[in-house]
């Protein structure tokens, strides 16, 4: 490439930068201003002084939220865990009504009626999503703060030509002196511009104590003379800045300090100041300094040292930390933990704990017991744009519909299956019962979805599959449930041969639910045909004029009036179990849904009526697979005619069903091989 070429590629790469940069809404991020300035701020947006629970809540809420019904209970599904900050990679799918519950407590809190006092705890089997829901809050208060709506300041001081941000980025109302608080307060709050009383959410840090009495001796008690010396900046939270959200981590116990929580002394600092109990020779830079204002998570909370729990009880319930030589610290902060089970029966039989237990809200984090739900999370990480590889259609809903089943507990109900129960709680129809058995069998579940098989285990095993033979391009159910069924052998977490066992076990339900989901799927392809299916409706559909009315039907190619169809009319009933018994219920029910749409002016036809629909197809797949000799698939017989009739029947398979050329072949020849097997059986 000449000079020139290349000088003109930097120039249009420039070009892009240029026009993708907002200097605008950088300079506003970086706003700063007066003490003055900042009040004025406040009387317009009192919502800008808000504490860490209610911004947590309103940027929760601002994404919106919908409602639906489920067993004939409200459930509110907040957008805001749908991840749309992010790419979706952190969508929080299936366990709603433990969002709700959790996002109704930090209303509460944010409403200061007690929650915002206690230790949020996550609690559930590994991979649950409880560490995915606290990175949402971590990356929603990032994203927020950096919003007009979401603004927050904080303050630095300028003394004698230095600046001193103040350490734990307190709001600058703090620096109110007590005697003005009040009217200035009930001033802001006549407005009746914030959803929230606007009040003073915290005491100054040590370091911006000295400074301020420093300053008021200087101007002898004059507030004013002093608040020339605070400039108020605008406040980006940020997790690797390390402002306003803190992370912290067990370690082993000899390496474990409180101070990490707190912060401690910079000792190269005490020859500077004299003392180490001079305030400004102290790092507040411990996780609960950082995470002022924002949040804080605490990952396997319950694997902390006792020590790490005790600083937790004041931090909660007095919202106070105790850094080392100085008095108790105000903090503003969301405290949030997750942890495992075996940790939380710990602290459980811990009665040294009973202070802890009584200052925490436990939130259950299970696995998800709905099957579509459980799939969405493979669909998003194995999908068009994350993988080259080409996935049949079921492949990732059938290893979602294993790991939900090895979560579920068995039905106390003989006549349940638990593939049935599966269907129940995945808003399947299943004979015979109702939402109110759902309702119960959700009830007299113990500890389900507690244990199981973890989503991370699926998704290991879907990767391997993808990449044990990289030249197939394809991926099939069989390829991916033989992944997850070989890696049992090896599997960590399962120590009791008998859970392996029925884990083997389920496997092959599983299977035997993916050969009837593709045998039905082939059927209907060969059944396709939408003149043919309407012209059998309405054949069964005058034969049952006739039965009801008690009338006779004519004979197209004789003329003659002849008594009904009973043997064409119980070759389609029988296709969806009708019983002699209940023939006439079934006739009757269509026959009266077919009069009252007459009554309103419209026609009747087949696709109004799912069962009737899934009959007439059953009965037109079985009068045509003789012309159509699926079985020569696998035995190469196949004539012109034969493989023409089959090319049409794999189209429909591509066309209505989502498969493509080699999924397709690969079910044909799947469900071929089953047809062949049964003819087989036949023939001795």
């Amino acid at each position: 490439m000449t000079t020139a070429h290349a000088d003109s590629a930097s120039s249009a790469l420039l070009d892009i930068i240029a026009e993708k940069q907002d200097a605008t809404r950088f300079r506003t991020l970086l706003w700063e201003g007066t003490f003055a300035d900042y009040l004025s701020l406040v009387e317009n947006n009192p919502g800008i002084s808000r504490n860490a629970y209610q911004r947590l809540y309103d940027l929760i809420e601002s994404f919106g939220s919908e409602t639906y019904t489920e067993y004939k209970k409200p459930i509110t599904r907040y957008k805001f865990f749908d991840d749309p900050i992010g790419d979706g990679k952190d969508a929080v799918f299936g366990i709603d009504i433990h969002l709700m519950k959790l996002v109704r407590v930090l209303r509460a809190a944010a409403l200061g009626y007690g929650p915002e006092r206690r230790v949020l705890l996550l609690h559930g089997p590994v991979g649950s999503a409880k560490s995915t829901i606290a990175r949402l809050f971590k990356k929603g208060l990032e994203w927020y703060s950096a919003q007009p709506e979401g603004a927050i300041y904080s303050y630095t001081w300028m003394v004698d030509g230095e600046e001193i941000p103040a350490p734990m980025n307190e709001d600058p109302l703090c620096l109110l002196p007590d005697e003005v608080r009040g009217p200035i307060l009930e001033r802001l709050n006549a407005s009746g511009r914030s959803k929230y009383p606007v009040k003073v959410q915290e005491d100054i840090n040590p370091v911006c104590r000295y400074y301020y009495k420093e300053l008021m001796k200087r101007y002898d008690g004059d507030f004013l003379k002093l608040a020339e010396h605070i400039k108020v900046r605008r406040l980006v939270l940020s997790e690797k800045d390390r402002v306003g959200i803190g992370t912290f981590q067990p370690k082993d116990e000899k390496n474990q300090d409180s101070t990490e929580l707190t912060g401690d002394i910079n000792y190269r600092k005490i020859a500077e100041y004299g003392s180490d109990s001079d305030p400004r020779a102290f790092n507040f830079d411990g996780e609960f300094c950082v995470a002022n204002r924002g949040i804080i998570e605490f990952i396997e909370m319950l694997k902390l040292d006792v020590a790490f729990l005790y600083d937790l009880l004041g931090a909660s319930q007095e919202k106070r930390i105790k850094p080392k030589k100085f008095a108790q610290t105000m903090i503003d902060e969301v405290i949030i933990g997750h942890t495992n089970e075996p940790e939380y029966r710990r602290l459980q039989n811990n009665e040294y704990m009973e202070a802890l237990r009584d200052r925490t809200i436990r939130f259950d984090v299970p696995y998800i017991t709905k099957p579509s739900q459980e799939a969405r999370i493979y669909k998003r990480d194995f999908n068009k744009k994350s993988v080259d590889v080409s996935i049949a259609p079921h492949t990732l809903e059938v290893a979602a519909l294993w790991a939900v089943l090895t979560r579920l507990e068995e039905p106390q109900h003989h006549k349940l299956t638990l593939l049935q129960k599966a269907k129940l709680y995945d808003g399947r129809n299943v004979p015979g019962f109702t939402e109110d058995h759902v309702k119960e069998l959700r009830k007299s579940a113990k500890r389900e979805a507690m244990n199981g098989i973890s989503p991370r285990y699926v998704q290991d095993k879907i990767s391997n599959a993808l990449v044990r033979n990289p030249e197939a391009r394809h991926l099939n159910a069989f390829m991916v449930l033989n992944e997850l069924e070989s890696g049992l052998r090896g599997h960590s977490l399962i120590t009791n041969e008998d859970e392996r066992e029925r884990y083997r076990e389920l496997l092959a339900v599983v299977k035997d639910e993916y050969t009837d989901i593709v045998k039905n799927e082939v059927q209907k392809a060969i059944a396709a045909d939408a003149s043919a299916l309407k012209r059998l409706c309405d054949n069964y559909i005058e034969n049952l004029r006739a039965y009801i009315l008690k009338e006779k039907v004519k004979n197209p190619f004789t003329g003659e009036y002849e008594s009904h169809n009973e043997r064409l009319m119980r070759d389609i009933e029988t296709k969806i179990d009708i019983s002699e018994s209940r023939k006439d219920d079934f006739r009757r029910e269509l026959m009266n849904y077919i009069a009252g749409l007459a009554l309103d002016g419209k026609s009747f036809n087949y696709t109004m009526n799912e069962r009737l629909h899934r009959a007439l197809e059953l009965k037109l797949f079985e009068d045509s697979k003789d012309s159509i000799k699926l079985t020569s698939l696998v035995t190469d017989t196949a004539d012109p005619d034969q493989q023409a009739k089959i090319e049409v029947v794999k189209q429909r398979l591509i066309d209505n069903y989502g498969y493509d050329e080699q999924s397709a072949n690969d079910v044909l020849q799947y469900v071929a091989s089953i047809f062949a097997r049964g003819d087989a059986k036949e023939a001795k």
